[in-house]
């Protein structure tokens, strides 16, 4: 079982994932890690949010960086969104990420910043390296 989900919209986005998954491996913490495009695979990422038995989900998102939203309105559980400086610096995937709406809360994290996002999601779990 893993407790946390990293979704990309795309393979060209690995970089991002891989700041994360550094994170995850030094906290000995499992996840699962899946490529799946909210545009192109709509059908796909329905049956994974519902398969999946994480606790929570990271998406890794640029340009439009619909994923996180997509995610967020599937389910309760909490979804950090990283939003991937593609164009305009990756302030148009920071906005998408941050202003969602009522209701479909996505905690949003720097652009590029797989890092900081596996180190939110070790806090949410209550994981520190002091109790890990």
């Amino acid at each position: 079982m893993s407790r946390i989900s990293i979704i990309l919209g795309s393979k060209s986005d690995m970089h991002i994932a891989d700041q994360v998954t550094e994170v995850l491996d030094d906290f000995g913490e499992k996840y699962d890690l899946q490529v799946i495009s909210a545009h192109r695979d709509p059908e796909k990422l329905d049956d994974y949010i519902k398969e999946s038995d994480a606790v929570a989900f990271i998406a890794i998102a640029g340009l439009s960086a619909a994923l996180p939203g997509v995610i967020a309105s599937k389910t309760d559980r909490p979804v950090i969104g990283v939003p991937v400086s593609k164009k305009l610096g990756g302030l148009d995937a920071l906005l998408s990420i941050a202003q969602m709406p009522p209701g479909v809360p996505v905690a949003c994290v720097g652009i590029d910043s797989g890092e900081n996002a596996a180190h939110l999601v070790m806090r949410m779990l209550g994981i520190s390296h002091n109790n890990a």
